[in-house]
């Protein structure tokens, strides 16, 4: 008796102690995208990637999304792909584009620059629209189509070239229009020399992204090389400008104002705003991404929508805890008392243990999370079901209640704890086979599950076996939710 009433006094004090603790110490239960709001995104390679590719690009991206601040971020391969799942997050259309950004950096010599104007007219003579002028032969015009034809041929966009071919590319204003066209050579230095990159504000130009190389980076005698080439205007670089290009877009090409630069001299401006030049700085303090990402599906989900689902899980979860305890008073009386505070115990520790889960390993709790909680509710119930059966069927077959119930909780255990490890087992295997919220589903389900075992072993039986002990209760089976055979008349 007195073990039974140790166990009852130990788990009901630890279910108050976890609550306590979890108020005391403020953790609350991390929400996931779906209850919280936020964006998600699939980035699918556009080229085959090998697994340390992928494993390399997720390194890249969890600190890009640590570098925005936000909190317990989802990053994982899936197949060849990466999902990422951003909850909380404020600006989503920001953070899924930083995400997927490849933010290769190049620095290349230009060799030739043509303004729009020049290119509109060159496009012009070679198409044939531009007229013939009055002092103008045929065969001079047609010779002049024919060179304009080939002239426009040299300055052909080339996008996707590598770093160690020629390039052609346009440069944007403002107002994001292309006004002019650049012909550049090799990059002699690329972001792998890179060691951090700042947004700083300078008063001549705005805002600008500072970047400083690590010492003694291949490339870096190249770019000085450059330097002094472009400072120079010597060959390959008459023009005195280098290019700097992220991701096949120059994001500027001013002119080389020193023969040499040390590791921490090179400034991109580009009339960045204030957002744009601390983005870009991101991507690049954490280096390129390994392969070219495309996003292939993305989600976006608002607070309000997040907390929409959650009210709908939580409303969900009441009314069917409160239709369950009901049927179980309705029916068992003092023993689906018992069921509901077994219910209530196995819920202080699940709370417990999901809040500490959140706050400390970073495990968010999302609505397949929830919908697992709810399920688990059912679990639990059906354990009670099994041994409250099995004890009124001993109480049919002539045995005393207290006789019964030290009787039919050894074996009702047993078919519970099969019954439960066959749903522990599922729960595992849809853990480690799975991604996303199905996993979400199947771990709160097995930790219900396993807190469902303790809740009944160390309260519910001997909390039964407690009542049963008490005379004026032990005589009424029918207050224990166990009709009495006719032949013994009354409650007895």
């Amino acid at each position: 008796m007195r073990r039974q009433v140790a166990y009852v006094v130990g788990i009901v004090a630890l279910a108050v102690a976890g609550i306590v603790y979890t108020v005391v110490s403020g953790n609350e239960p991390l929400l996931g995208l779906d209850l919280q709001g936020g964006a998600s995104v699939v980035l699918q390679p556009t080229e085959p990637a090998t697994d340390e590719q992928l494993d390399q690009a997720v390194e890249i991206i969890r600190n890009r999304v640590d570098g925005l601040g936000v909190a317990e971020p989802e990053i994982t391969t899936q197949g060849g792909n990466i999902l990422v799942q951003l909850p909380g997050v404020d600006d989503q259309q920001r953070a899924l584009e930083l995400v997927g950004q490849t933010a290769e950096l190049r620095f290349r010599p230009v060799e030739e620059s043509l303004d729009t104007v020049s290119l509109a007219v060159i496009e012009s003579v070679a198409d044939g629209t531009a007229e013939q002028t009055e002092d103008e032969s045929d065969e001079d015009y047609r010779a002049r189509v024919e060179g304009a034809t080939g002239e426009l041929a040299r300055w052909e966009l080339t996008p996707g070239v590598e770093a160690d071919e020629p390039a052609v590319f346009d440069v944007a204003g403002p107002d994001g229009e292309p006004i002019e066209r650049l012909r550049m050579g090799p990059a002699p230095l690329t972001g792998e020399a890179l060691q951090t990159a700042d947004a700083r504000f300078d008063v001549a130009t705005g805002w600008t992204v500072n970047i400083e190389f690590r010492s003694g980076s291949p490339g870096i005698d190249d770019f000085n090389e450059l330097a002094a080439q472009c400072f120079a205007r010597g060959p390959g670089c008459e023009s005195g400008r280098a290019a700097i290009e992220i991701d096949g877009v120059v994001a500027s090409a001013p002119n080389v104002n020193a023969a040499a630069f040390e590791r921490d001299q090179v400034q991109i401006s580009g009339a960045f705003s204030e957002d744009e030049a601390r983005d870009l700085a991101l991507v690049l303090r954490y280096g390129s991404l390994p392969v070219e990402l495309e996003a292939q599906a993305s989600r976006v989900v608002s607070s309000t929508l997040g907390d929409d689902a959650l009210d709908a899980g939580i409303i969900a979860g009441l009314i069917g805890l409160a239709l369950v305890s009901l049927y179980l008073l309705a029916y068992y009386r003092l023993l689906g008392l018992v069921a509901i505070m077994s219910l209530a115990i196995s819920g202080a520790l699940l709370w417990t243990i999901i809040a500490w889960l959140g706050e400390t390993q970073g495990l968010a709790l999302t609505l397949a999370g929830v919908t697992g909680l709810i399920v688990s509710i059912g679990v639990s119930v059906d354990s009670n079901v099994v041994y409250f059966e099995h004890l009124k069927e001993d109480v049919r077959g002539g045995r005393t209640l207290r006789s019964a119930v030290d009787r039919a909780f050894p074996i009702a255990y047993s078919t519970i704890v099969k019954a439960d490890v066959a749903s522990l087992i599922a729960a595992v295997v849809l853990y480690f086979l799975t991604v996303g919220q199905v996993r979400g589903f199947a771990l709160y389900l097995g930790l219900a599950t396993v807190l469902d075992l303790v809740a009944t072993y160390f309260f519910m039986g001997p909390a039964i076996r407690l009542l049963a002990a008490r005379s004026g209760l032990y005589e009424h089976p029918t207050r224990f939710g166990i009709p009495v055979p006719s032949d013994q008349g009354g409650d007895r």
